[in-house]
């Protein structure tokens, strides 16, 4: 069953046309992946999804039910976490998913037994500090848990990690794999190595399109071409590499090269090593990766 279903959406803003045609579908209970350039319209088609920004045409479904801009019925399915969340800052977390709770009408019970479940879940049990000292980790965290508070059928995070430090992401990221046990997660990077770690499935959009999507594993054997590493000992024997092999070779570093083509140019480069007596540090095959099917597709 898929939780969000978006069939062709187009959006124009002026004589820009930011969405040409969007589909995807976030299949239930995965970590799903939507990634692509800033400015690639990822934004534009959550709001779309939230009801909070009207689509020329097409259609977005929510656990079956019509999103309508306006009409917000379907963001009882939706809990939404954004890249700056605010809060009030002179309340405790306990405090603010109580204010959250009672304003969206759950049961004190609930609030309270929710509440408990969702602050150890994100690793604020035992903070009762108030909010205004939090960290942008600790803010990004408890956002986490005011947008599961509801027990939504959809997460939406927009750029959750973009502005944390590599504990801070790692954290948030070991957040959602607990939280995929209860609920679906659609987030929004340009963190490819985040999507790596934790995705099921994944959607790459590219001048308001969808380039590629599907599945993390069948996306990474996507790739067109094979990957090799070369490294050398002496920068001098990189000029020599890449000048004999210029059309299958970039340089990474002033000792490694990376060329992409068939295996037989592997062969050809060897050859060319032993004719020229040159040093070699390390010869490998690279292993598929999304950063090189991302750099792929929005190069096409």
């Amino acid at each position: 069953m898929n939780v969000l279903t978006i069939s062709n959406i187009k959006k124009r803003f002026g004589d820009k046309e930011v969405l040409k045609g969007v589909s995807l579908s976030v299949p239930e209970h995965s970590v799903f992946g939507f990634i692509g350039k800033n400015g690639a319209g990822k934004t534009t088609t959550m709001k779309a999804v939230l009801g909070l920004l009207g689509i020329d045409s097409g259609e977005i479904l929510v656990a079956d039910e019509k999103v309508v801009y306006g009409q917000t019925k379907t963001n009882k399915y939706i809990g939404y976490l954004p890249d700056v969340p605010e809060f009030y800052s002179y309340m405790t977390p306990s405090e603010y998913l109580k204010f959250c709770g009672e304003i969206t009408g759950m049961e004190t019970k609930d609030i309270k037994r929710r509440s408990a479940e969702l602050l150890e879940l994100v690793g604020l049990g035992e903070e009762h500090h108030r909010i205004r000292g939090f960290s942008r980790g600790m803010k990004q965290r408890l956002g986490i848990a005011q947008a599961l508070l509801n027990s939504p059928k959809l997460l939406i995070c927009d750029e959750p990690t973009s502005a944390l430090d590599p504990v801070g992401r790692k954290e948030i990221l070991d957040i959602f794999l607990a939280a995929r046990e209860q609920t679906t997660i659609l987030f929004s990077t340009h963190i490819l190595s985040d999507v790596e770690r934790i995705c099921s499935d994944v959607a790459v959009l590219n001048n308001g399109r969808i380039a590629v999507q599907g599945e993390l594993s069948e996306i990474r054997n996507m790739r067109t071409a094979d990957e090799f590493s070369v490294e050398v000992e002496r920068s001098e024997d990189t000029a020599k590499i890449l000048s004999a092999f210029s059309s299958i070779c970039k340089e990474v570093s002033p000792t490694q090269i990376i060329f992409q083509n068939h295996e037989k140019d592997m062969f050809n480069i060897m050859k060319f090593v032993a004719e020229q007596q040159l040093s070699i540090q390390r010869i490998e095959r690279l292993e598929p990766s999304l950063e090189s099917l991302f750099m792929e597709v929005i190069d096409k």
